[in-house]
C-alpha cells in the first residue's frame, strides 16, 4: 500500500499542476457548491491524482479522520487549506 508520504505527495503535485491556487482545487472538486468535500468528493479528488482504487476508499476516510475538525463528515475548505498547508 502507500505511503501517506507519498499520497500526500501526489495530491499536492495535483493542486500545483493543474490549478492556480488551492482554492480553485478545492471549488472543482465541491461539485455541489456546499463549501464542504463529501467522501465522494474526496474519492474523486484522490482519483485525479492517481491513488489506487483500491485505497481510495481508505485514504479518503483518513484524511477526513485527520482534517475535519468539526466532525461534520466532511472537508470544510477551512479544513482544506489547512491539509494543503501542511502537505506543502
Amino acid at each position: 500500500m502507500a505511503s501517506k508520504k507519498s499520497i500526500l505527495k501526489k495530491i499536492q503535485i495535483l493542486i500545483t499542476n493543474k490549478f492556480e491556487t488551492p482554492e480553485e482545487a478545492f471549488n472543482f472538486f465541491d461539485k455541489k457548491g456546499s463549501g464542504s468535500l463529501s467522501k465522494k468528493e474526496i474519492v474523486q479528488l484522490l482519483k485525479e491524482a492517481e491513488i489506487s482504487g483500491f485505497i481510495r476508499g481508505i485514504v479518503s476516510s483518513k484524511l477526513i479522520e485527520g482534517y475535519d475538525t468539526d466532525d461534520d463528515g466532511q472537508i470544510s475548505w477551512k479544513e482544506f487549506k489547512k491539509a494543503v498547508k501542511e502537505i506543502s
